[in-house]
């Protein structure tokens, strides 16, 4: 196999087409440097140079192989570039998950920002349930995950970075649909109820209960989601009510979010990352952290 170092002998020496010049260029002897000519072409197993007393010439595989060297030496020098930029956060790729609502928000102010500070970052996005986020940092096929709260585990880190309090989710021609102030939870007990699997999100799926028995009732559910987004569908094809995060109600024709009277379960959006993780996901981390502790700052993006 080539090296690097075997390609930046023969460059020289190929662009230069004199051994001395070469060598000048390289800044070492010329009796090492024609040696290691030499040794490159019994490596490939043919004549690169045509040499004469005064200088040297390409043979027609030389002039083949000249090119694939500036090509290695090009690569060589760039990987070198990128390691360099990722290990200080300014460049490189950065696998990010994150839960179907925070495509609503936070995320597209995080990347915006994150993209206009470090716009060399190649940055990859998955859709995922807060159950994947710890396995998918563990083996590496994520950097970086934003969920609907987690327990610890081990080799993660969580940072807390709302706490989101929740609404009901009523399908537009529910009787309490049009009603203004907040709502009673207790009201909706005898409702038909869209329900999310408790595999999917432990915390999340543990804090709607908790709502609903703090308000006197535990519902039954009748439809059952896999994520926020598709609780808020269910509900906008009129088949049932629920209770989302605030800050995924966005605009829906066929929904109506009415705030809780009297409810202060709250659930918390949270990033992770690996416990030791690499500058661009702590850079990621830290921005996201900035934006969602202080969000009426940030117009026509306060939850």
């Amino acid at each position: 196999m080539v090296e690097i170092r075997q390609a930046r002998y023969f460059v020289a020496v190929a662009e230069e087409l004199h051994f001395g010049r070469a060598a000048q260029r390289l800044q070492m002897s010329q009796p090492p440097l024609s040696q290691a000519i030499k040794q490159l072409e019994q490596q490939l197993g043919c004549e690169l140079l045509h040499r004469t007393q005064r200088s040297a010439a390409l043979s027609p595989a030389g002039a083949v192989f000249l090119d694939h060297c500036r090509a290695l030496i090009r690569h060589a020098e760039e990987a070198e570039a990128a390691a360099r930029q990722a290990a200080t956060g300014r460049g490189g790729r950065l696998s990010l998950g994150a839960v179907a609502s925070a495509f609503s928000w936070p995320l597209p102010l995080v990347l915006e920002q994150f993209h206009e500070a470090l716009p060399d970052v190649e940055i990859r996005t998955q859709e995922i349930d807060t159950h994947e986020a710890a396995a998918g940092l563990l083996d590496r096929s994520l950097d970086w995950a934003i969920v609907r709260q987690t327990a610890p585990v081990r080799g993660t880190t969580a940072t807390s970075l709302y706490a989101d309090r929740f609404v009901a989710a009523l399908p537009v021609h529910h009787p309490a649909a049009e009603a203004s102030g907040p709502l009673d939870l207790a009201d909706l007990a005898g409702a038909p109820w869209v329900w999310l699997h408790r595999h999917i999100s432990p915390d999340y799926h543990d804090a709607m209960a908790a709502l609903c028995r703090a308000a006197g009732f535990s519902p039954v559910p009748n439809h059952w989601a896999r994520s926020v987004t598709s609780q808020i569908a269910m509900v906008e094809c009129g088949l049932g009510v629920t209770v989302v995060p605030a800050t995924a109600s966005t605009s829906h024709p066929a929904v109506r979010f009415r705030p809780l009277r009297h409810a202060t379960a709250t659930i918390e959006l949270t990033a992770m990352t690996r416990s030791h993780p690499g500058a661009l996901a702590e850079r990621l981390t830290a921005l996201a952290t900035q934006l969602t502790t202080a969000p009426s700052q940030v117009t026509g993006k306060r939850p």
